[in-house]
C-alpha cells in the first residue's frame, strides 16, 4: 500500500537552537499530521500520552530538551553538507557501537542521547514527521516511562518491523540513511533487500548524524591490563595457534575480528571502555604470517608491548600495533593479497561484523561464518572452570552478607530503598578478592516493580522496601570468573498466590538443574522443563530460560540460548557455563525470577548411540527464600536436590564466612538452607500449613543452633 509522502512542518523550522515554544509547536505539528504507520500499524498504548481518534496528544511533562535533539537531528537530515549531498527522508539509530556491543561507552548512547532511552536494546528511526522506538518485551514499561509522546513505541518481534513501518511511511524514490559501522551487515542487508522492492534507497552515511548534533566526545582510552595465566589458564599465542588451525581448515588466509570480547579474550588483555564488561575499543587482523592490533596507542603500555611480544615485531608469533582508524586503510591494501578472509556472521547474542566491513571488502574473499573464537571461549580450561567456582564461592558471601543485614534492618524499622540496597550489595561485590566491580546494573525491584522484568531502579523511580515481594538480580566481575544470580525475598507475610507462584518457578529451575542429557541435545528442546510449571498455571515469562556467560568477560555469551523460540544447532559442551532463570511476573502486582549459574560436567557415561551423557552442577550458592516454598509441592527428587544444594551452600560459602568471622551472616544463611524432610507428610512440620510454616523471622545466635542440631558445621 503506497503513502502519501508526508513533508516537514511547515514555518522554517531548521534553525538549530529551537525555544521551548517552537520545540512545541514542532511536536503539535507531527502530531496533527496523522501519519499512515498509526492507521496501519497500532503502537503500543503510552500510559502518560492520552489518544484519541488515533492521534497522540502532547503530555505536558515532556522533555524540551529531547524534543530540540530530535529537531535538529531532522536538520542534519535535510542539510546536503553533513549527508554527503543527500537529502535523507529517514534515518537509522541503532544501540550499538562499531563493534556491535551490548554495553556501551558514554559516548556511544546515542538512543539514549536521542530519546531518553536508558534500555540496553532499542533501536529508534527518524522521519521528518514521526519518530519511532523498538525494543523487546523486557524493556517496553521503563521505554513507555523514558520516552516523550513524540515517539511511538513498538514490540520487537512483532508487526510493524522497521522495514513495515518505514515502507508504509514512505514513498518510491525516498531516502534512508544510517551509519554503516553501527549496523550489522546482515541487519543492512535484509533491510536494504525489502526497501529495495519498492524502490526505497538504503544509503550509507559515513558522518553519523546524531554525533553532528551531539558534538565532541571523549574517545576510549582506559588503561589495558594483562590478564594473567593464573587466571586465564592459557597463553595468548597458544589461543592463536588454535585460531589458526581453525582458519587452515576452513582455508581461509584470515580473519578480521570485531567483537570486543573476542579480542579480549583471545590476548588475554583488558580494559575498562565499556562499563561492566571489560573490554577495550580495537579490531584485530589475524592472518597466518600478522597479528595486527589496531586501537588507540596512546594507551599501549611497556608492559602491555612486552606481553604481546609487539617490540621490533617480524614474525607470525607477535603482534604488531597500528593505530584504531588504520584498520580501513588496511584492510583496502591488504584485502588484494588474500584469496578468502573469515569475517564473522551473526550467532545467537553476537551480530557479526559491521556493514562498513563488508563494504571495505572484495565481495569475492568474504568468508562469512561465526567466529570460531567463540567456541573456543565459551568451553572454560581447568583453571578457568575452578576461577568460576572460587568467584561465585566469594559472590555467595557477599550475597548472604547483603541479605541478613536487610532482614535484621528490615524488622528493626530501617528505611531501605531499591537504591541503597543496590548501592550495598555493589559494595560488598567489590570487596571481595579479586573483584572488580559489577557485571551490570543491579537491579532492586520492590512490590510492583518486581512485575517489570528488567527494572532498574532510577532516582525518578526508586521507591522504599515494604513487606511485599523483592527482586534482586545482580553479578559481578572477579579476575577469575563472571557471576550472575537472581533471588526474590518477600519482607512481609506472602499470600498463598505467591507461594504458589514462586515453587513453581524453583521447581522449574530444578528440575532443569538435575537433568542428565545426551551432549546432542539442542539447548531449546531444555526449555519445557524449565517453564512446565509456570505454564501449568497459565503463565509465562517474556525472557529467556538461559544464556552462555563469560569467565571474566560478558555476562551474556554465545553460543549458549535457552529459549523454545530460539532455533540455534549449537549444543552444550563439557566446560561450558550458562545461567537458569525461570520466572514469573503478575502485571502490576509482583513478579519472581530465580537465577543460577550452571556448569557443563561430562558424566562419563555414554549414550547408546555413543554420544556422551552430560549433566549439570550449579556454581551459584545463595539461599532459596525459605517462607515462599511450598515443600508440598516438591516431589522427593526435588526435595533431596534441594536439600544438597542447600549443603553445598552450608559446606562452602558457610566456611568462608567462618573464617572471615561474618557470623550474622553465617547464622541467617543456616537458617535458609535447614533441611527438608524428603519422605514426611506435611502434617509433620508441627501441624503448620504450607504457606505459613516457614515464616520464621530473624532468629539469634542461640535459636538457631537449636534448629541446627543435626547440621554438622565445619
Amino acid at each position: 500500500m503506497q503513502r502519501r509522502k508526508i513533508g516537514p512542518p511547515r514555518g522554517g523550522l531548521v534553525q538549530p537552537m529551537l525555544g521551548i515554544g517552537l520545540a512545541l509547536a514542532v511536536f503539535l505539528a507531527t502530531i496533527e499530521c496523522g501519519t499512515a504507520a498509526q492507521e496501519e500499524f497500532p503502537s503500543v498504548r503510552r500510559s502518560k500520552c492520552t489518544q484519541s481518534n488515533d492521534r497522540l496528544r502532547v503530555y505536558e511533562g515532556h522533555d524540551n530538551v529531547l524534543m530540540k535533539r530530535l529537531a535538529a537531528l531532522r536538520t542534519e537530515m535535510r542539510t546536503r553538507t553533513s549527508t554527503q549531498s543527500v537529502e535523507l527522508d529517514a534515518y537509522l539509530v541503532p544501540a550499538y557501537d562499531e563493534h556491535q556491543s551490548t554495553f556501551l561507552m558514554e559516548s556511544d548512547q546515542r538512543v539514549q542521547f536521542l530519546t531518553g532511552f536508558t534500555g540496553t536494546i532499542g533501536e529508534a528511526v527518524v522521519l521528518q514527521h514521526s519518530a519511532a522506538l523498538w525494543t523487546d518485551d523486557r524493556f517496553l514499561a521503563q521505554a513507555d516511562q523514558e520516552l516523550n509522546c513524540a515517539w511511538r513505541l513498538y514490540r520487537t518481534g512483532e508487526r510493524p518491523t522497521v522495514a513495515e513501518y518505514l515502507l508504509s511511511e514512505l514513498t518510491p524514490s525516498a531516502r534512508v540513511g544510517g551509519d554503516p559501522q553501527l549496523i550489522p551487515h546482515q541487519q543492512w542487508k535484509a533491510l536494504e533487500g525489502e526497501l529495495s522492492a519498492e524502490f526505497i534507497r538504503l544509503v550509507p552515511i559515513n558522518r553519523n548524524l546524531v554525533d553532528m548534533v551531539w558534538g565532541a566526545r571523549r574517545p576510549a582510552s582506559s588503561a589495558l591490563k594483562v590478564h594473567p595465566v593464573r587466571f586465564a589458564g592459557e597463553r595468548w599465542d597458544a589461543k592463536v595457534a588454535k585460531l589458526r588451525a581453525n582458519l587452515t581448515a576452513l582455508r581461509c588466509d584470515g580473519m578480521i575480528v570485531t567483537s570486543l570480547t573476542e579480542i579480549a579474550y583471545l590476548l588475554n588483555l583488558r580494559g575498562g571502555d565499556i562499563p561492566h564488561v571489560p573490554v577495550f575499543k580495537a579490531y584485530l587482523l589475524v592472518t597466518h604470517r600478522e597479528l595486527l592490533l589496531y586501537t588507540n596507542g596512546s594507551r599501549v603500555t611497556h608492559g602491555i608491548k612486552n606481553h604481546l611480544k609487539a617490540h621490533s615485531c617480524h614474525n607470525e608469533n607477535c603482534v604488531q600495533l597500528r593505530e584504531y582508524g588504520d584498520v580501513w586503510r588496511d584492510l583496502r591494501t591488504m584485502a588484494q593479497h588474500w584469496h578468502r578472509l573469515l569475517v564473522p556472521a551473526a550467532i545467537v547474542f553476537d551480530t557479526g561484523a559491521s556493514e562498513a566491513i563488508h563494504a571495505v571488502l572484495p565481495h569475492n574473499i568474504v568468508f562469512e561464518r561465526p567466529s570460531p573464537i567463540i567456541f573456543l571461549r565459551a568451553q572454560k580450561n581447568d583453571v578457568e572452570k575452578r576461577g568460576m567456582r572460587q568467584a561465585h564461592i566469594r559472590d555467595g558471601v557477599a550475597m548472604c552478607e547483603v541479605l541478613s543485614r536487610l532482614e535484621e534492618r528490615f524488622v528493626a524499622g530501617d528505611r531501605i530503598t531499591e537504591l541503597s540496597l543496590a548501592r550495598e550489595i555493589d559494595h560488598a561485590r567489590k570487596i571481595q578478592n579479586n573483584s572488580e566491580g559489577i557485571a551490570f546494573p543491579t537491579s532492586v525491584a520492590s512490590g510492583k516493580h518486581s512485575s517489570l522484568p528488567n527494572y532498574t531502579p532510577t532516582n525518578r523511580t526508586n521507591a522504599e522496601l515494604t513487606e511485599s515481594m523483592l527482586l534482586i538480580d545482580s553479578g559481578g566481575q572477579y579476575e577469575d570468573g563472571t557471576t550472575e544470580v537472581s533471588r526474590t525475598l518477600h519482607l512481609g507475610d506472602p499470600t498463598p498466590e505467591q507461594i504458589q507462584a514462586y515453587t513453581n518457578v524453583l521447581i522449574g529451575m530444578i528440575r532443569l538443574s538435575m537433568l542428565t542429557f545426551p551432549e546432542n541435545l539442542k539447548p531449546a528442546e531444555l526449555d519445557a522443563l524449565a517453564r512446565g510449571p509456570v505454564w501449568g498455571s497459565m503463565n509465562d515469562y517474556p525472557h529467556g530460560t538461559g544464556h552462555g556467560i563469560g569467565s571474566y568477560s560478558a555476562v551474556r555469551e554465545s553460543p549458549i540460548s535457552i529459549s523454545y523460540t530460539a532455533k540455534q544447532r549449537f549444543t552444550f559442551k563439557e566446560g561450558y557455563f550458562f545461567s537458569n532463570e525461570p520466572g514469573y511476573y503478575k502485571p502490576g502486582a509482583f513478579g519472581i525470577r530465580l537465577e543460577n549459574v550452571l556448569e557443563v560436567i561430562d558424566t562419563g557415561k555414554t549414550h547408546p548411540t555413543g554420544h556422551k551423557f552430560l549433566a549439570f552442577q550449579d556454581v551459584t550458592l545463595v539461599p532459596f527464600e525459605w517462607k515462599l516454598i511450598d515443600r508440598t509441592m516438591l516431589s522427593v527428587p526435588e526435595k533431596k536436590w534441594l536439600n544438597g544444594y542447600n549443603a553445598r551452600i552450608r559446606q562452602l560459602v558457610g566456611s568462608e564466612l567462618k573464617r572471615m568471622h561474618k557470623m550474622d551472616a553465617f547464622y541467617w544463611m543456616m537458617n535458609k538452607t535447614r533441611h527438608v524432610p524428603e519422605y514426611v507428610s506435611e502434617a509433620d512440620y508441627n501441624g503448620a500449613a504450607p504457606s505459613t510454616y516457614g515464616r520464621l523471622p530473624f532468629v539469634n545466635v542461640i535459636t538457631v543452633a537449636l534448629l541446627l542440631a543435626r547440621c554438622t558445621l565445619n
